[in-house]
């Protein structure tokens, strides 16, 4: 089997017109096209770390100013030889000079951080003083330019005003009425580099002159008048001189290329093993490459997430596999449905093998190993030769016979349906025996198959290991994925069936298949069908966990939204607190200047009245603060007042449950109570809401019977007795007991009035309303005397 038909099988050259396709340089794509496969693991190292460095300059943005370097070896060839170059051969090895030396320049800086390449690039001419010759002196037209010489641009000069000598005597003689009646027509021309006229052949002899030339008819002849003969000699001069200057240059320009032809086919070869560098860099890019770790070939292979580069240049949508060959192991059988891949699987192998002995990295991920194999052989497409008398099987099998001859520790075999196209039991039987004798000769083998003799050898023997190609059994298709461990059903009915055979013919097979195949056949059915539904299974609990985690990021969402909400709604009223309490300041301050301004009872009644005010607007919020503080994680942010909710009430720090909610009141149960709140005076808890009465913690009872104790009695120096006393009495007695009061510090006082027919309690409830002594005032708890007393709380 020749080494040629291995690689065109596993589509080597496809690899190599990719590369030579990213080249920007005809000399860089003749050596894509002959890229050599590398001698040992050391070289595959290097130069797959050359690839690394070019890839590293390729994706930071850089790229090696390489442009306008031609095709040149040619011209370097006749110049080394010492002839003269045409000015466009000049002008593209002035681009070749000029390319290196730019090239040198752009990774001398990097050469730290690119040692590789400043290795190759070292070694590339610095300077560019014969290109800026070769450019002053040839335009990029290829025409010589007036610079080129003192005498070109002198001579040149002469010819132009020759030229306007000439063409304004030739026009006087057009204008010549009597010149105009021997002429076919009013113009002239240039034939032979002289101006001639356009003369009737019948008037020949009245325009004396040279005649240059005729028409076809010959009634036309083109003559050079007398007048203008020596003109025209003299142009020709000119232009000779002219001629013989270009020359000159274009020798001289030449034999500096000659002095330095190596120098600049040195350069070139440089160029396009950079430019070679670049390209194998930017096809590791487009086909995610990376390189592998070059292990001992004993060792096995792994390889992360293998793509078949060919299908990934095709823009095809690849299914990445994870393919394995460890120790003790030397034989890879794969098995599965016609068109599962099977043969993309082992061929990606094959052609990553390559890739690698060529120092290209392998369309696999990272951490990938892969040992250098010394060859690579392949049988995939064999097809029969009439013409020699081989049918498809016999082809198979010549490729197989050289495969055992040749195989050696180092060879990797790839072989696809080995041994089919015959009897399945002689088959299997000569496909064991093929695989017994290249594992025994120490290569790596890999091989696709339908055979389930073939697939059982890795039950009994460890240097035998199982991979299928997945079948979706529900869809009826294959994934295309490559299974490690187990192997696989052909599943060749359900192909048929997908495929659209007839479905009686279909059932025909399906009831023609049992007690057929063998109980290996039937297992790894039973297996294929198995693994379809745990799949299945597998993926409604995937999406069942997607919806599931989906669902709880939406309420965090949420969640997060109305604690949100919460905090800006708090940062709303403390900025509408702060507004509130900086205007209370600065009323008190009015307040403050007018009583100093204008001192009176009524005046300091009636601020203390406003300043009570203010004093409740800020308990109240403060106390609702804090009652949304100690509600903390048990608040539910945004949660709804509704019935049967638990509630916090603000107002009165105590919990209850909403009985009912009517517009922006709620009716709320407390324990024993029902009172009627603001809805916003509460605050939805978590949680179900417990019987204030019933269910108080210790320390809520304790408190209740703190609250319920018998205050401590009241002195006589703080009572009055106004019992008796007519209502005249009364105020003018209370007025100078709350003096005495107020000045004696006392923040509370009582009066005792009784019962009586309510008269006396009512004035004197009146009186203290409009006092400015008094905060407050209330009816007496039972231990105090009941309604027959007023507790007065006295201001500060």
């Amino acid at each position: 089997m020749r080494a040629e038909d291995t690689l065109n099988e596993l589509g080597w050259p496809r690899i190599l017109e990719a590369l030579a396709g990213r080249c920007r340089l005809p000399a860089g794509r003749r050596q894509a096209a002959t890229l050599p496969f590398l001698p040992d693991a050391p070289a595959v190292r290097e130069a797959l770390a050359r690839v690394g460095e070019a890839r590293a300059l390729s994706e930071a943005g850089t790229s090696l100013p390489l442009g306008g370097v031609a095709d040149v070896e040619p011209h370097l060839d006749r110049a080394a030889k010492g002839g003269v170059l045409e000015p466009l051969a000049l002008r593209e090895c002035a681009g070749l000079a000029r390319a290196a030396a730019r090239t040198r320049a752009t990774l001398e800086p990097r050469a730290a951080e690119l040692p590789r390449l400043w290795a190759l690039a070292e070694a590339l001419s610095p300077s560019a003083g014969v290109a800026d010759r070769i450019e002053r002196a040839i335009e990029p037209d290829g025409s010589i330019s007036d610079r080129a010489s003192p005498a070109l641009a002198a001579a040149r000069d002469r010819s132009r005003g020759l030229h306007r000598a000439l063409k304004a005597q030739v026009e006087a003689l057009l204008d010549d009425g009597e010149m105009q009646r021997h002429l076919r027509d009013r113009y002239f021309t240039i034939r032979n580099d002289r101006y001639v006229l356009p003369v009737l052949a019948s008037a020949r002899g009245q325009v004396p002159g040279i005649v240059h030339n005729a028409s076809q008819s010959g009634q036309t002849l083109f003559v050079e008048p007398d007048s203008m003969v020596e003109l025209g000699n003299e142009l020709s001069i000119a232009n000779a001189m002219a001629a013989e200057e270009e020359q000159r240059i274009l020798r001289e320009l030449s034999q500096a290329l000659t002095a330095g032809a190596g120098a600049l086919a040195r350069d070139l070869q440089v160029l396009a093993r950079l430019d070679l560098l670049e390209a194998e860099a930017r096809l590791a890019s487009d086909l995610d490459a990376h390189a592998p770790e070059v292990g001992p070939e004993p060792a096995g292979f792994e390889l992360l997430s293998l793509r078949h580069p060919l299908l990934v240049l095709q823009a095809k949508k690849v299914v990445a596999s994870h393919v394995r060959l460890s120790p003790p192991q030397r034989a890879l059988i794969v098995s599965g449905p016609n068109g599962g891949g099977k043969t993309v699987a082992i061929t990606a192998v094959g052609l990553s093998a390559l890739m690698l002995r060529a120092g290209l990295p392998v369309a696999a991920a990272e951490g990938s190993r892969l040992p250098f194999y010394l060859e690579v052989k392949a049988a995939v497409d064999e097809r029969g030769d009439l013409t020699k008398d081989l049918s498809t099987f016999t082809a198979h099998l010549a490729a197989v016979k050289d495969m055992l001859a040749g195989a050696v520790p180092g060879s990797l075999i790839l072989v696809d349906e080995i041994a089919a196209d015959t009897d399945p039991r002689e088959g299997a039987a000569l496909a064991a025996a093929i695989l017994e004798a290249l594992v025994e000769r120490g290569a790596t083998v890999l091989v696709t198959t339908h055979l389930d003799e073939l697939k059982a050898l890795a039950l009994t023997d460890a240097r035998y290991g199982n991979a299928r190609v997945g079948f979706d059994a529900e869809r009826l298709v294959p994934t295309y994925q490559v299974h490690l461990g187990a192997p696989g059903s052909s599943s060749a009915i359900e192909v048929a069936a997908r495929v659209g055979l007839p479905a009686a013919v279909v059932e025909r097979a399906r009831a023609a298949r049992h007690g057929q195949g063998g109980a290996l056949g039937e297992a790894l059915r039973a297996l294929d069908e198995e693994r379809g539904r745990l799949a299945a299974e597998r993926r409604g609990a995937e999406e069942a966990r997607a919806a599931a985690r989906a669902a709880e990021q939406r309420a965090r969402a949420a969640e997060e939204a109305a604690r949100r909400a919460e905090r800006e709604a708090g940062a709303r009223m403390g900025a509408a607190l702060a507004e509130e309490l900086e205007a209370a300041r600065a009323e008190v301050a009015e307040l403050m200047a007018e009583l100093q301004a204008r001192p009176s009872v009524k005046k300091a009644a009636e601020s203390k009245a406003r300043l009570d005010a203010w004093h409740a607007t800020v308990s109240q919020a403060a106390e609702a603060t804090r009652a949304r503080a100690e509600a903390g994680p048990e608040a539910l942010p945004g949660g709804e007042v509704k019935p049967g909710a638990r509630v916090r009430i603000l107002s009165l720090g105590q919990e209850g449950e909403v009985v009912e909610v009517d517009g922006k009141d709620a009716l709320v149960r407390a324990g024993p109570l029902k009172i009627r709140r603001p809805v916003k005076d509460l605050i939805a808890l978590a949680g179900k809401a417990r019987d204030a009465g019933l269910a108080r913690t210790r320390g809520e009872k304790l408190a209740a019977a703190s609250a319920a104790r018998p205050g401590a009695p009241v002195s006589a120096e703080r009572r009055l007795d106004a019992r008796g006393l007519r209502v005249e009495e009364l105020l003018r007695e209370v007025d100078r007991f709350l003096d005495r009061m107020y000045a004696d510090g006392e923040a509370e006082c009582v009066v005792l009035h009784g019962h009586g027919t309510g008269a006396l309690k009512q004035a004197l409830r009146d009186h203290l309303a409009a006092s400015p002594y008094v905060g407050a005032f209330r009816s007496g708890d039972r231990h105090e005397g009941g309604d027959a007393v007023t507790v007065i709380a006295l201001r500060r």
